[in-house]
């Protein structure tokens, strides 16, 4: 394996870009003016190409680390081999952010191809926050834990997702990665008011924020789902919600997510430079 790199880059409060493989070339031929990029870290764990080309991308941009596979939800706790490769490639890349999602992905050695809800419950909550203090512990330092689009609701749940989310941050000492377009999906989904999930999110728990595109599918017999499938623009919804906590929050990180139907890097630095300008205007806001 190559020699770790030497220094971390720190994650400045501004737009920065999903990094995926079709993009690898043209960010190291051009070094286009993007202040920071976020990669999934189960794309590297071989340390093989993939891996060069974060490695040579890490010596000119910070860089954000977002798992997909760490299952924070799971009653039987975090699969070990998992955390410390994903500990290990933390230690030689040094993001300046870690993340994972507020989900059941997996158990026993057996991985889901989704992230699933948890009930929010009491008993959940001493779930994730026993498998945050082991993942922090492991990475040696807080992490940011994000809220998770989710199509249905468990009649178990007695808090809603934002007091489940605030309170498992609270006790960890982790924060809130707040999905803007996850809390905008979910809200039409259920039924709920995505202003007041913001409103109800305590200033000072939010350390980034992401914003993606949705697909709207009809159902059989009229209405409507939305799927957070991260294949197009930004809706205009999402963008006024994320203006709107912006508004409550002040100036934290923002990336930009595109996964499917992967668009030419332009694509992504105009999304970029419209949530830049949203940070621009933001108002200071004093830490709860």
């Amino acid at each position: 394996m190559p020699d770790a790199p030497t220094a971390p880059g720190a994650i400045p409060a501004a737009a920065g870009i999903g990094l995926r493989a079709p993009h690898f070339a043209h960010v190291l031929a051009t070094r286009p003016a993007v202040s920071w990029f976020e990669f999934h870290p189960e794309n590297y764990l071989g340390y093989g190409a993939p891996f060069l080309y974060l490695e040579r991308i890490r010596a000119d941009y910070p860089l954000a680390m977002h798992g997909v596979g760490l299952s924070l939800g799971a009653a039987d706790g975090l699969d070990p081999n998992h955390l410390e490769r994903l500990a290990g490639l933390a230690r030689r890349i040094e993001p300046g952010l870690i993340s994972e999602h507020l989900a059941f992905a997996g158990s026993a050695g057996a991985y889901l191809n989704d992230l699933l809800p948890l009930p929010y419950t009491e008993a959940a909550l001493a779930v994730v926050v026993r498998n945050i203090d082991r993942a922090q512990t492991a990475f040696g330092r807080p992490i940011l834990v994000e809220n998770a689009s989710a199509y249905l609701t468990y009649a178990a749940s007695d808090m809603s997702e934002q007091a489940f989310l605030a309170e498992a941050c609270r006790r960890s000492g982790a924060k809130a990665l707040l999905d803007v377009n996850n809390v905008y999906v979910n809200a039409r989904n259920h039924g709920f008011d995505p202003f007041r999930y913001i409103d109800e999110t305590p200033v000072g728990s939010v350390g980034e924020i992401h914003l993606a595109g949705h697909a709207v599918k009809p159902l059989d017999g009229g209405g409507e789902i939305r799927i957070d499938d991260h294949g197009s623009a930004v809706d205009a919804a999402v963008w006024r919600l994320f203006r709107h906590a912006i508004d409550r929050f002040g100036r934290v990180p923002a990336l930009i997510e595109w996964d499917a139907r992967i668009p030419e890097f332009a694509v992504l630095a105009r999304e970029a430079a419209t949530a830049q300008g949203i940070l621009d205007g933001a108002r200071a806001v004093d830490a709860a």
